[in-house]
């Protein structure tokens, strides 16, 4: 890749905002990252600043943006991405899927970039096909509690489609599956940092339901290289699955991350939430034949590194404290 070439990521100090940022920068691009600090946190980016050609900006992406000078590429992360944070910020997360995927791709069609949308696993709700392929359509429930995530990331698709066809615009759709590692906040509600948390403090460890339902946890590098992959397959449109097929059970990751953190923490179940899917796995044929992409690292691998950045970072926030006392 061209020292020259430059590009937009939305969403930049967010957890895999970040990632992009930095892989960005490490393979040449310039980087205009932008983000509201919403959901991310200048801290995700901190160690790029000073870095050549890093651009950190301050916005909302459902004002008016303009960024000056050429782009090459335009990733649209923008989004809360957890339970949590979508379920008390709906109207923020209706907003950023729509008129904010609107802004972004009104600012690739003007400056003649590729644009590629983030979109989720979760456009395929709580699924009646196993494994996800990327011709099925989805079982979701539009007026459910989650609706506020898969609907805006559904017509996101819907929206990067119209302007393909009707502008001619370059640009590709990513579904991601439960990326994981570091930088994601311990208290974001999603399972692998929880557990995480919950084991390393000596706090039982809260399983969903009777834990029987599956995820499909991908390492953020595996991820962040099936983007950039898409990223460079010009006039590919997609949508394409980003995951690891390494299918487990809510239980036997619980059960994982506390071996992993030498924790003798009880499990314990809690109530499971509406409409939580019963089963997560991607169809990846699609990403390995189109964009020569497949993943990587192991997922006992994966959690590994991931326990070993969280203990690193509560012991860091513990020196704080006591430093402050």
């Amino acid at each position: 890749m061209s020292a020259a070439r430059r590009a937009v990521v939305t969403g930049g100090a967010g957890f895999l905002g970040s990632h992009l940022c930095e892989r960005l920068l490490d393979t040449g691009y310039s980087v205009v990252c932008m983000d509201n600090f919403l959901t991310g946190g200048p801290e995700n980016v901190a160690h790029l600043i000073g870095r050549r050609g890093f651009r950190l900006v301050e916005c909302d992406l459902t004002e008016f943006v303009h960024i000056p000078g050429d782009v090459d590429l335009v990733l649209h992360f923008a989004s809360a991405a957890s339970p949590v944070d979508y379920l008390k910020l709906p109207l923020e997360t209706l907003k950023v899927g729509g008129i904010g995927t609107l802004h972004a791709l009104g600012l690739a069609r003007e400056k003649g970039a590729r644009f590629v949308l983030a979109s989720t696993s979760e456009v395929y709700g709580d699924p009646l096909q196993h494994p996800q392929r990327e011709d099925y359509w989805g079982n979701v429930n539009p007026v459910g509690p989650r609706s506020v995530y898969d609907e805006a990331k559904r017509y996101g698709e819907a929206l990067t489609t119209a302007y393909r066809n009707t502008h001619g615009m370059d640009t590709g759709i990513v579904r991601i599956f439960n990326t994981y590692g570091p930088r994601m906040r311990p208290h974001d509600g999603r399972a692998i940092p929880t557990f995480i948390r919950q084991a390393l403090n000596g706090e039982p460890l809260t399983v969903a339901g009777d834990g029987s339902q599956t995820r499909s946890i991908c390492y953020v590098d595996d991820t962040v290289a099936g983007i950039l992959a898409m990223a460079a397959a010009r006039g590919e449109p997609g949508p394409i699955n980003i995951g690891n097929p390494d299918e487990m059970t809510v239980l036997a990751l619980a059960g994982t991350i506390r071996d992993l953190a030498g924790s003798d923490s009880e499990i314990t179940f809690v109530e499971r939430p509406e409409n939580d899917p019963a089963v997560r796995r991607p169809d990846t044929a699609l990403a390995r034949d189109r964009l020569g992409w497949r993943p990587e690292v192991p997922s006992d691998r994966g959690l590994r590194r991931t326990v070993a950045w969280f203990e690193e970072l509560f012991a860091e926030n513990r020196e704080r404290e006591e430093a402050a006392v």
